[in-house]
Order: C-alpha cells, then sequence, then structure tokens
C-alpha cells in the first residue's frame, strides 16, 4: 500500500511506497491540491502494484499516464514505476523530420519547400524549445486561430495538415502519445466561387492570342487535354505521342508515388491533334520534349498566360491553370461515363466530383430548351392552342348545362320527391 502525506510547513504532499524489492520509495508532488494528490496516489498504488505483479497497469491508469506531465512522468521514473519517456523539443525535431525527409528521396523538393513555411509558424507560435509533449489540444487550437488571419481557409487546411503529419512522425518516433493537432480540419474545400468554365470560343480566343507555338501548346494542353501545368505539360514528350493509335502518354508528377499512378493514356483530341502535328513538323533535330520554351517546373506561368488572356480581349479568371482542366473535366464527364473521364485526366471520380466538375451555362441552356420544347408539343386530340389558350376557351359540355339552368326554375319542392309526412 502506498501512503499520502502533507508537509504542514510546505503544504507540500508526497507519496511514499514499497516497490518489488520492498524498498521504500518516496515521491514528492509539491505544492498541489489536495484532489490531484489523491488521484495520483491511487495510480502510484496500481502502478506499483503492477510492477510487483509483472503485468500492464489497467486501461485508467494507462490513460493517466499518457496525460501526465514531464515532471511527473520523470518522478515517477526515477522510482522505477514506469520507462524513462524520451523527449523531445518542437525545433530539434522539426529538423530531424526535415532532414529525414530529404535523405528518403522519395519526397519531391518541392514539396518540402512547401512545407517549410507551415513548420516555421509552428517554432514562431510555440517557440523551438518548446517540449512536444507540453503542446496540448487547446495550444494547437489556438494556433490554427492566430493562423486563420489573412489567410484562406485551404491555405490554413494545408498548414494544419502538415502539423498533423509532423507530430504523427513524432508519435511513431514515440516521442508523444497523442497528436495534439489529429481533430483540426485539414483536408482541402472547394471554393466554388472560384470556379469558372472557359467556353470553346473564348479558349479559341486566347489560343489566338499566344504569342508563340510554345505558348499555344501549353495552353491547349491544358485546356484540351487537361494536363497539369506545369509539371505534366513540360515532361511531354514526342515519344509520348503514339501518333498510330490516336493517343499520348502524360507522366503524373503528382501521383507517381502512388503504385500504378504515374503515367496514364489519353486520346489524341482533335483540338490537340493539329497542333501537335504542326509542332512536330517545326520541332528541331533531335528534339526530345514537345514543349522547349523551359524545363523549370517552378517557373512562374500564370504572369505570361494573364497578359495573354488581356491580349484576347478578356478577363483573367481565378485559377488560371486549375480552371482550363476542370473546364475539360467537365466537358468529358458530359460526354464520357464518368470513370472514363477521370481517367483520362488521372484522378479519380470522387475528386472530380467534388473540385473539378461544374454546372455551366450550357447544362441550363439544354435544360430549358427542353422544356421550351415540351410546351410547344401538341395536346393529344389535335388541340393547337397554347395551354393558356386551351384554360380560356369554355368546353362545349359546359354551355349545353348553363343553358338548361337558364331555361329551367327549381320548384319550391326542389329536385327530391315528396315525401309525405308520418
Amino acid at each position: 500500500m502506498a501512503s499520502l502525506s502533507k508537509r504542514t510547513a510546505t503544504g507540500s504532499y508526497s507519496i511514499q511506497f514499497e516497490d518489488e524489492h520492498r524498498v521504500r520509495r518516496t515521491i514528492t508532488l509539491g505544492k498541489i491540491p489536495k484532489r490531484a494528490a489523491q488521484q495520483t496516489l491511487i495510480h502510484v498504488e496500481k502502478l506499483a502494484a503492477a510492477q510487483i505483479a509483472g503485468t500492464a497497469p489497467d486501461a485508467d491508469t494507462s490513460r493517466w499516464l499518457a496525460a501526465a506531465g514531464e515532471k511527473l512522468v520523470a518522478k515517477l521514473s526515477r522510482v522505477g514505476l514506469v520507462e524513462v519517456r524520451r523527449s523531445g523539443t518542437l525545433g530539434g525535431f522539426i529538423d530531424f523530420y526535415e532532414s529525414s525527409r530529404r535523405d528518403s528521396g522519395k519526397i519531391k523538393p518541392s514539396t518540402i519547400a512547401a512545407s517549410e513555411s507551415h513548420y516555421k509558424s509552428l517554432r514562431k507560435h510555440f517557440g523551438g524549445n518548446r517540449p512536444l509533449r507540453s503542446i496540448t489540444r487547446g495550444d494547437a487550437k489556438a494556433w490554427r486561430e492566430r493562423i486563420t488571419a489573412g489567410r484562406a481557409e485551404n491555405t490554413v487546411r494545408k498548414y494544419t495538415a502538415s502539423a498533423k503529419k509532423l507530430f504523427n512522425a513524432a508519435i511513431d518516433h514515440e516521442l508523444i502519445d497523442a497528436n495534439p493537432f489529429g481533430s483540426l480540419q485539414s483536408s482541402m474545400v472547394e471554393a466554388r466561387e472560384r470556379q469558372f468554365f472557359i467556353s470553346q470560343e473564348d479558349a479559341a480566343k486566347v489560343l489566338d492570342a499566344c504569342p508563340s507555338l510554345d505558348w499555344r501548346l501549353i495552353f491547349a494542353l491544358a485546356r484540351w487535354g487537361g494536363l497539369r501545368c506545369p509539371s505534366e505539360v513540360l515532361r511531354l514528350r514526342w515519344g509520348d505521342i503514339l501518333w498510330d493509335k490516336q493517343r499520348f502518354i502524360v507522366h503524373a508528377s503528382k501521383t507517381e508515388h502512388h503504385e500504378g499512378h504515374g503515367t496514364r493514356v489519353v486520346p489524341l483530341f482533335p483540338e490537340l491533334a493539329p497542333l501537335l502535328a504542326e509542332a512536330f513538323e517545326s520541332a528541331e533535330p533531335g528534339a526530345e520534349h514537345v514543349v522547349t520554351m523551359t524545363r523549370d517546373a517552378g517557373k512562374n506561368l500564370r504572369k505570361p498566360l494573364t497578359a495573354i488572356i488581356e491580349r484576347a480581349g478578356l478577363r483573367p479568371w481565378p485559377k488560371l491553370f486549375q480552371n482550363l482542366r476542370a473546364t475539360r473535366a467537365t466537358e468529358l464527364a458530359d460526354e464520357y461515363p464518368e470513370h472514363v473521364a477521370a481517367a483520362w485526366l488521372g484522378h479519380c471520380v470522387k475528386v472530380a466530383r467534388d473540385h473539378y466538375w461544374q454546372v455551366t451555362d450550357d447544362h441550363f441552356d439544354q435544360a430549358t430548351k427542353s422544356a421550351a420544347n415540351a410546351l410547344q408539343k401538341v395536346p393529344a386530340g389535335g388541340r393547337n392552342e397554347s395551354p393558356q389558350e386551351a384554360a380560356e376557351e369554355p368546353f362545349a359540355g359546359d354551355c349545353d348545362i348553363l343553358q338548361l339552368l337558364a331555361t329551367y326554375t327549381v320548384g319550391d319542392t326542389g329536385f327530391e320527391p315528396v315525401t309525405s309526412a308520418v
């Protein structure tokens, strides 16, 4: 049995118990509330009993131990009740985590670079020397609220996703027992107000305004091929064009780390075939890539495309390249089965439904045209008048009834036969 005592002079509590070797041990708790000291006493007794029996503590004590602070766990480990808990600081683990990701060779440098700003915000908010175990769910929520100011919702969710991955890795390394960021929302949501459908007519205007063949290829491959730009567009090689099969192979940087999703085969759509044939005829001997303007996937193509769109007399739309891809995804989904359209663009049906497919003006026009045609159909019986005219025209039978009512009057006895009084 363990015992709880309190020093009158200092108000400090301490617990004494016998370990598995019947050695008297003391744990100093300090000045804490009496109720907290009593609860600690109960769990110390259970830990001591489990140690003597050579078993694991019960679930209640295990949960209490997982939530216990660093100082208390250190005191319990010094008296042999628990193993020494591995500890780490936020800054130290971020450095270790980023280094291990770079060394693995499995994470793209651009992905690592994108997460660096997310980890920088964690360092700034918590401090690099903050122990990982001391960060609570409340702390995580406070951090998220702080970074919300001035950032779009999806940006905040990207920051949160990076924090989740970091602390999940800390769990794997047994530095913490639970992820304080685990309950925070991190999945992307589609901002419908930023969706835009680029019609065939507007796309043709932009194509005509492109200053070079390379830019015509970039725009066409994004708009009618549905390729991700710049990654998939810049990786396209002449060897990927299967002229005899009227198809071409797309190398997907975004999904290549998933087994079987490194490439996909796309039809050589009629909008693309003439332009690719023209580019092939004018390509330098030995040219490898379709687009030769740049090989730098990090090059900013949005700014020049914005200028091209304005030159075409149009207003630049939000998310320039993503909406080109979303437009093509919508067109293909209207014409082909869902799984076919999604496979050609290299995403699953759910992603297409959540982030790409749009309701366009053509959909409304098609629906209202069908309704207009229905109103123009001749009703059964050969009547050619409109529904309004049909409603206003009296029925012939009604005229006969009205004539009878005007000719005959009802007597005092009414319509029913007279019955004799009983």
